[in-house]
């Protein structure tokens, strides 16, 4: 199966059902409703009638905008990808350090400061693939954000000069999806463990690794 591709996947302004970037009041409730039922509970436990209910619209209002509720779902990983990894995850990392490497590094405290949160609900982009796999269109869609994901910190490997960054970036990749995962479980060091497993990986990419003293 080929690696999906970033144009793939619809922008984060965009909706799949046809609709224009500006977004009306409806479209704003719908998709407030998404985004706190499904990040929250999954995909195959929100029904259509309770999005309806918690948005507040009517019924054809709602399947005017969103026909089915692939669409929205669809919608939802748009917005997910623009809240949670462009504004909170990458923005965040990049005010935090004064250079690529110590922005890398900061990803994992930004994790640390989220994984706190009493609303933190770990990565949709995971949750998503484990629960619909990887050959559902939602899947797809899932991976082709991880993706994604991959190719901000990519970007942020070659402004710092490492070498080989695509296969730095899956490293990484890596270590922010386990700490994730660790978080979840309760660990409250996770976001610490990953950060000193990264600066070993960073290092791994400049050509010469630390090498313990016996």
């Amino acid at each position: 199966m080929s690696s999906p591709d970033a144009s793939d996947i619809p922008s984060p302004a965009s909706l799949p059902a046809g609709q224009t970037t500006t977004r009306d009041d409806a479209v704003d409730r719908i998709l407030d409703a998404a985004y706190e039922l499904f990040s929250r509970r999954g995909i195959r436990a929100v029904g259509i009638d309770q999005l309806i209910e918690r948005s507040g619209v009517a019924k054809a209002t709602f399947y005017r905008h969103f026909p089915s509720k692939d669409d929205l779902v669809l919608a939802f990983l748009a917005l997910r990808d623009q809240i949670w990894t462009v504004d909170l995850i990458i923005s965040d990392a990049r005010s935090r350090g004064n250079t690529p490497e110590e922005q890398l590094l900061a990803i994992f405290d930004v994790f640390g400061d989220w994984f706190k949160r009493e609303d933190f609900e770990a990565c949709s982009f995971i949750n998503v693939l484990l629960e619909m796999g990887r050959e559902h269109p939602l899947g797809k869609a899932s991976i082709a954000y991880l993706a994604r994901i991959r190719g901000h910190v990519r970007e942020l490997a070659e402004e710092a000069g490492l070498e080989r960054t695509e296969e730095f970036a899956r490293s990484w990749h890596i270590l922010m999806k386990g700490s994730i995962i660790s978080a979840t479980e309760g660990d409250a060091l996770a976001s610490r463990r990953a950060q000193e497993m990264a600066v070993w990986l960073i290092d791994h990419h400049r050509g010469h690794v630390r090498v313990p003293a016996s």
